[in-house]
């Protein structure tokens, strides 16, 4: 059942640099143009006004970046009423040293 006040999980940019040894789920809600711009390779862009049209695997957690946090909270809180198991990254690309990848690619 969804919880309107649900603790959404973060972690940081560093904690999530270190799940990428993995295939993972990550989706990046920043909108397109932000995407070509710089992102982490193994991200899939999924603009947040797109979020709906997001079918990923229930039984694996969903990791959520953005720029700054904030957007991909949105996005997390929407994806956990739908019963998936996610974690924010705090403080998002502001934050990630890790590689970054430009264009669609």
């Amino acid at each position: 059942m969804f919880h309107l006040f649900k603790r959404i999980l973060t972690i940081s940019s560093d904690e999530m640099e270190s799940k990428l040894t993995k295939r993972i789920q990550l989706i990046d809600v920043r909108t397109k143009s932000e995407y070509r711009l710089g992102h982490i390779p193994e991200a899939r862009n999924v603009p947040l006004d797109s979020l709906h049209t997001f079918k990923g695997n229930k039984d694996e957690i969903v990791y959520v970046i953005c720029q700054s946090g904030m957007r991909s909270k949105r996005a997390a809180k929407e994806l956990s009423s739908q019963g998936y198991d996610v974690r924010n990254i705090r403080y998002g690309m502001n934050q990630w040293q890790g590689e970054i990848r430009k264009g669609n690619e």
